[in-house]
């Protein structure tokens, strides 16, 4: 069967932290949110944080963005959470499932979300994580529960019996979005969406290849042939 993003019930997020990117994937109507994360902030050369999330703010203002803490200490991680919380209604707050010194941030989680803040708790990759979350987050206000789906594929194993059973996790909670997170290649998309899990975050790299779903095969094979060849003349081998 021909693959088809109109058919998707899953909601794609792209995550990255280039601004220009952000701004013009806001326009694109399969794009329905936003992550980023220290790491894609500092690969880009953010310079300062607060100034970067503002003016992404500004452009994006309706659509849920995800910015990350950057504290090891449960005390600063709660500041930071509040501060970024404050910054806008559209902004969910991404904190780890565990410090640096692998210290549980359960009860950090359910104190922002007793204070009213959109958390997004992330690198999880255990049910144990998941269940131990989503009890945290029950009475709060919307959450997120990103799954490092696609590095638990880097490890040989299959992420989708474990996503299926974190759906059925997040059920009986309302308020709970599952997030496939770290997807490798196009077919995790279709993956999650049979599983019904909520979110997926794609790379704008990732995002670049949309336009090869559902491609004809045949022709398709017939472009790479033409690639090897077109590449082989320009680089002028010989034998």
């Amino acid at each position: 069967m021909k693959p088809q993003l109109e058919a998707l019930n899953i909601k794609i997020f792209a995550d990255g932290a280039a601004h220009e990117g952000i701004v013009e994937l806001a326009r694109n109507p399969l794009i329905k949110g936003f992550t980023t994360n220290p790491t894609l902030m500092h690969k880009v050369g953010i310079p300062d944080y607060e100034v970067f999330a503002k003016q992404l703010l500004e452009a994006v203002p309706e659509l849920p963005i995800s910015f990350e803490v950057f504290s090891d200490e449960f005390d600063e991680m709660e500041r930071q959470a509040l501060k970024i919380s404050a910054w806008g209604d559209n902004v969910f707050v991404k904190i780890p499932i565990t410090n640096t010194r692998s210290e549980d941030t359960g009860k950090l989680l359910a104190h922002l979300a007793a204070e009213g803040v959109k958390v997004n708790v992330t690198a999880l990759m255990t049910l144990a994580q998941v269940r131990r979350a989503s009890e945290q987050l029950a009475e709060g206000p919307s959450a997120y529960v990103s799954v490092f789906a696609g590095r638990i594929a880097d490890t040989a194993r299959d992420p989708v019996p474990l996503m299926a059973a974190a759906v059925e996790l997040l059920r009986p909670y309302p308020n709970l979005e599952l997030i496939w997170a770290s997807p490798r290649e196009l077919l995790n998309i279709f993956q999650a969406d049979a599983i019904g899990c909520h979110i997926i975050t794609v790379t704008h790299d990732l995002l670049k290849k949309l336009s090869t779903v559902g491609r004809d095969l045949t022709d398709y094979s017939l472009a790479t042939v033409k690639m090897f060849y077109d590449d082989a003349v320009s680089a002028g081998f010989t034998l």
